[in-house]
């Protein structure tokens, strides 16, 4: 009798060793690279998603979004699970997200400045020029080699990210074919390059999109967010504008609030036949 009992007893903890085994493997949204920039003297870490059923080798190229503030531990995630979810319920294609992760925002997103109280506050400051340009003759040449993409190019950036895309879309609009700038950190110094968009924008060949919004905010960001705006519709030839103000999002919350509606104008919604 107490033979069977432990016979049953082992059967029964083998059924809980069998039945309580669980497979476990990654769940990866895309890969993560180790760009070396000769440009920057930096290994920098590019977090790049790929949309489902993704291949390298399909007929249809695929745009790419290329994020500032891209970390995983930033706007990276959150900003592909709203591409996907727009991928799914409007009419958004699949999109490449290529997220570049900050190693020293404060010094790649601004350029050089003479204010001493900002060069007090951003003691690194003053690295734009070498960033754009790490952009430009590295990280695009890599992802345009690696990975089936379109002449789709959208930059997004917010805050001094924002600067940033600011400054691209002046100096070198041909980079990207949308621009979404969100609570774009324009006062930086003294609004100097505010001051100078339309000399930049008149010299726009190319056409390009450019999505502005801001906002309750402090009142000079918003009020350079609407200024910007402003300029930039004054250049209906080259640019197509489009501005909208949050009166319910703050600094904190507005990103994804705001890359849902630029991509709804872009992508509308329709009903299903």
């Amino acid at each position: 009798m107490k033979n069977k009992f432990y016979s049953l007893l082992i059967l029964f903890l083998l059924s809980l060793s069998v039945f309580g085994q669980n497979t476990k493997k990654p769940f990866t949204i895309g890969e993560t690279v180790s760009l070396t920039s000769e440009i920057l003297a930096q290994e920098r870490l590019i977090n790049i998603y790929l949309p489902e059923g993704y291949e390298k080798n399909d007929s249809i190229p695929y745009p790419v979004i290329y994020l500032l503030d891209g970390s995983s531990n930033e706007d990276f995630i959150h900003v592909c699970g709203l591409v996907q979810f727009l991928n799914l319920q409007l009419n958004m294609p699949k999109t490449i997200v290529v997220g570049i992760a900050n190693i020293d925002r404060k010094h790649d997103l601004t350029f050089p400045t003479e204010i001493e109280d900002l060069k007090k506050d951003y003691p690194t400051t003053g690295g734009s020029e070498k960033f754009i340009s790490f952009i430009e003759k590295e990280l695009q040449p890599y992802i345009i080699k690696n990975y089936k993409v379109s002449d789709k190019k959208y930059l997004l950036g917010q805050s001094l990210g924002g600067l940033l895309a600011t400054e691209i879309l002046f100096k070198k609009p041909e980079l990207f074919t949308n621009y979404i700038i969100i609570s774009p950190s324009l006062w930086w110094d003294d609004q100097s390059l505010l001051n100078e968009a339309s000399k930049y924008l008149e010299k726009i060949k190319k056409r390009v999109y450019v999505y502005v919004a801001v906002g309750e905010e402090h009142k000079v960001m918003i009020k350079d967010a609407k200024a910007l705006a402003a300029t930039l519709k004054k250049f209906p030839k080259a640019i197509t504008t489009d501005f909208h103000f949050f009166p319910k999002e703050n600094h904190a919350t507005i990103l994804h609030n705001s890359l849902y509606h630029a991509f709804l104008l872009e992508f509308p919604y329709k009903e299903p036949k």
